[in-house]
């Protein structure tokens, strides 16, 4: 399209081009996290997951997740971790950043993970064309049960 013919302002569904590269990613999304990875398949163990919130995309199936998980680590049965894993698919590949410390760990830095977690969460949304709201949960003090083993990252 010339100069000439173009519309003062372009149009709000414009396609818009870019390139992405996990890297970037990371560096914009996941600066605070203990850890974070690319893979081709999810490290969420859904036996694990104590919770799970989700955005998608469904014209490209892409995703991000915000899930939480409670474990165990071999040997250390006493010991219980929670794991908060932000999880973002862009065509085949998934990144991931965690966040976790022990079950039992000052409610200070409990909230901190969940906050730096969920803030992430809110981020990795805005690419998928999504808004995060702010709700109310109620959670029962203590475990019932001791979490099924699996692996810390």
């Amino acid at each position: 399209m010339s100069e000439a013919n173009r519309p003062d302002e372009p149009d709000w569904d414009t396609p818009l081009e870019l390139s992405l590269t996990p890297a970037l990613i990371i560096h914009a999304l996941f600066p605070s996290a203990e850890s974070v990875h690319t893979g081709w398949s999810t490290c969420v163990d859904a036996g694990l997951v104590v919770s799970d919130l989700s955005a998608m995309d469904e014209r490209t199936g892409n995703y991000c997740r915000l899930a939480e998980q409670e474990f165990v680590e071999d040997g250390e049965e006493e010991v219980v971790w929670h794991d908060w894993a932000v999880e973002l698919r862009l065509g085949e590949v998934l990144i991931t950043g965690h966040w976790y410390m022990q079950a039992s760990g000052p409610a200070m830095e409990w909230e901190w993970c969940a906050r730096e977690a969920e803030s992430a969460f809110d981020k990795a949304c805005v690419l998928l064309g999504r808004r995060v709201r702010r709700g109310i949960a109620v959670e029962e003090l203590g475990m019932q049960t001791t979490p099924p083993k699996g692996r810390h990252h």
